[in-house]
């Protein structure tokens, strides 16, 4: 069928791409800029006042928008493009993107604690879904376009587009044929480049890796020199077996608070506004610099932070990324695993050192990987991920042996991924009528179709 219709398709992976990376675009310079504005209006106040009150009115506004527009844009958003990919009656279209665009940009900015993956691969999916609606492209070909169109969500909003392609295989698709894998990875590619030539971390052209005057450039979000040593690989495997068991504690308490949330049957937009609240008092109780989230992940990276802060770090965004996400926030999860993986790491060096132990220079990095690894399991993506925080290839070696000792124990305690389990269970009464978070969604008739 390909070949007959190759052009279709060809045209419809373009538009995805370019339509993902827009998106992953506008979400990122929306957060940048009310992030901007929230920290702004911080002068106008005390902060015990101002946090809370910016939170809860952003949580308010963004659930009510859900509530309202479009049901299925609550929450991560994987976990919808999950279902739909295994023909549950999922909503899927512009009106899922754009409600999820705009009520993203107004909880994030405001306060919650998560980062654009989750929105930036739903977003993706409804614009190949819609894509292919509207270019008439081979209905056996739609789940692979939606899924590219996740995965070059992913590789636009982390500038990865290896680790987009591997995440459409891993989680998404979970396997594919050759021809379905080549596909992808153009997609994948097209969109990291459109991306890169709109400016996507909107934050000048420098930050992107396109030069005005030498092109495309190869930039790092941090510079680190890295040394690989035998011994290594084994105290790396041990510490990402480690990690394992605080990301599969981080994965039990997002998982448990969600599914007390819709137990209780507690609305969207009550449950955003409250937890919004808890999250601007506990802002408001802490130092001025965990309010900047983004210097807190830089520093981790950089590692210029002792153990206690490192720890510091870990619970009080093990706790607030968690309540965040139970909520039914529309924010992904994948910034704030790197950033506790990475804390995590930080800190296990950091008591090898005191012990008078060497430890491996790569561990805040494989710490990271670890982590979301476990959370997530996907190795390969959270491998890719993180090296493209440094593209130094010799960290490469460290974040598999790492992300492979995490996912055996992550598997040894849980067959099923975070997202696998943030997926409500199916009823006879309720195969098609209940989202995530048990609100009501619309149901649309999905044609038989495979790859």
């Amino acid at each position: 069928m390909l070949e007959e219709q190759w052009f279709k398709v060809i045209l419809t992976l373009v538009i995805t791409g370019l339509g993902a990376a827009t998106a992953a675009l506008l979400f990122k310079l929306g957060l940048n800029g009310l992030g901007r504005l929230r920290l702004r209006m911080l002068t106008l106040g005390p902060d015990w006042l101002l946090l809370p009150a910016i939170s809860g009115s952003g949580g308010l506004v963004a659930g009510l928008l859900i509530q309202i527009g479009a049901p299925a844009a609550q929450g991560s958003g994987i976990p919808q493009v999950m279902q739909f990919l295994r023909r549950r009656p999922i909503p899927m279209g512009f009106e899922v993107a754009a409600v999820k665009l705009v009520a993203g940009i107004v909880a994030i900015g405001s306060g919650f604690p998560l980062g654009p993956s989750g929105p930036s691969v739903q977003m993706g999916s409804s614009v190949g879904w819609v894509m292919a609606r509207l270019l008439k492209a081979p209905n056996a070909f739609l789940r692979m376009i939606v899924a590219a169109g996740g995965g070059a969500g992913i590789a636009a909003v982390f500038n990865a587009p290896i680790g987009g392609f591997f995440y459409t295989l891993e989680e998404l698709l979970q396997g594919a044929r050759p021809v379905v894998m080549l596909l992808v990875l153009v997609t994948t590619f097209w969109a990291d480049t459109w991306a890169d030539l709109l400016g996507l971390a909107g934050l000048g052209m420098e930050s992107t890796g396109w030069n005005l005057g030498r092109g495309f450039v190869l930039e790092r979000q941090v510079t680190t020199f890295v040394e690989v040593l035998p011994l290594d690989l084994l105290v790396l495997f041990a510490v990402g077996a480690l990690v394992a068991l605080g990301a599969e504690a981080y994965c039990r308490f997002v998982v448990k608070l969600h599914n007390w949330r819709r137990q209780l049957a507690i609305p969207l937009a009550g449950a955003m506004a409250a937890a919004g609240v808890v999250l601007g008092v506990v802002d408001a109780l802490l130092p001025a610099d965990f309010i900047n989230r983004a210097g807190i992940r830089q520093a981790v990276v950089e590692g210029d932070i002792d153990i206690s802060k490192a720890m510091a770090i870990f619970f009080v965004l093990f706790l607030s990324t968690g309540l965040a996400a139970a909520a039914g926030t529309p924010g992904g999860l994948f910034a704030p695993m790197l950033t506790l993986g990475g804390a995590l790491g930080l800190a296990a060096a950091g008591i090898m050192e005191h012990v008078g132990m060497n430890s491996p220079n790569s561990m805040i990095f494989a710490g990271m990987a670890a982590f979301m690894t476990a959370c997530a399991r996907t190795p390969m993506t959270a491998t890719f991920l993180t090296f493209a925080l440094t593209k130094e290839l010799l960290l490469l070696k460290p974040l598999l042996v790492a992300s492979l000792g995490s996912l055996v124990v992550a598997r040894l305690l849980h067959r099923q991924s975070i997202f696998q389990r943030l997926i409500a269970p199916t009823t006879p009464g309720n195969s098609g009528g209940k989202g995530v978070g048990g609100l009501p969604v619309l149901s649309v008739p999905l044609r038989p179709r495979q790859l």
